[in-house]
């Protein structure tokens, strides 16, 4: 049976180059702007907070612009992805812009090993990262390892709820699973999420769905305290095609009576001193 890792290292691979070039992934304003921000990132400001000198970990990285982002507001920051070409965009990305990031390339799961265990005050998640995984409670049980005491987990993710639909001919039907399930859904389609030309020919992926439920549970049985919930009806990308229209901050929402959908939040949650 082919690993899932492989299957999806394999598009997510060839991916990279595609993503680095679409003007979705801002790579040019990155470089002409030392003041600039991912979306992702700049949303989340408020519920951020101040994480100047803390030592924090992007995992699930990918090309590195949210890590990038979190170093210019003063994190001292690592990044992790298991694409090898995703790490070598990010770490130039990173000596580009003068910015002091570590990069390495390593499974999520494995991410205590290679980084060390209590080595972060701050560990980051960004969007589309969890549904790639199988076992929200290993994740979580990784997360608890690389957080020192007090230290905190943030995250924002595309909410479970939207993740179950799928586009219809005039609205949004109910299709996928909502909770985690022990066989992924496959896939095999032949885009991306982001603006570009190019045909891809690596078109199969595996991926899983977690409920909120699942997702605060596994962090506190991983021993981690959860402290808070913020759930959005938009997402910094166009999620449901046909449906959505774009705001002046790059984030898309149901056309029609947004508010009927939940399509990302944010999570936070910490490790006792």
């Amino acid at each position: 049976m082919t690993d899932y890792r492989d299957v999806n290292r394999a598009n997510w691979d060839e991916r990279v180059p595609a993503h680095v070039a679409s003007p979705s992934y801002h790579v040019a304003e990155f470089e002409k702007d030392p003041a600039y921000l991912s979306e992702v990132v700049r949303f989340d400001l408020p519920r951020l907070g101040d994480v100047s000198g803390l030592r924090a970990v992007h995992l699930q990285c990918h090309i590195g612009t949210d890590t990038v982002s979190l170093a210019r507001l003063g994190a001292r920051m690592s990044g992790l992805d298991f694409s090898q070409p995703a790490i070598e965009q990010a770490q130039s990305l990173a000596d580009r812009l003068g910015l002091p990031v570590d990069f390495h390339v390593a499974d999520v799961y494995d991410a205590v090993e290679v980084l060390g265990a209590a080595s972060y005050d701050l560990v980051f998640t960004g969007i589309g990262a969890l549904g790639w995984l199988p076992d929200i409670q290993r994740w979580a049980d990784t997360v608890a390892g690389l957080l020192k005491p007090g230290g905190r987990l943030f995250i924002r993710e595309g909410h479970p709820m939207l993740w179950a639909l799928d586009s219809g001919p005039e609205d949004a039907v109910l299709k996928w699973p909502y909770f985690e399930t022990t066989e992924p859904i496959v896939w095999d389609e032949g885009g991306t999420y982001v603006e570009t030309d190019v045909e891809f020919a690596t078109t199969v992926t595996h991926e899983w769905n977690h409920g909120l439920s699942e997702i605060i549970t596994a962090l506190q049985r991983a021993g981690l305290i959860f402290d808070s919930l913020a759930e959005h009806d938009s997402a910094p990308w166009n999620a449901l095609p046909g449906l959505m229209t774009e705001d002046e901050a790059g984030e898309w929402r149901l056309t029609e009576n947004p508010h009927r959908l939940p399509a990302t939040y944010t999570l936070q949650a910490h490790r006792d001193r």
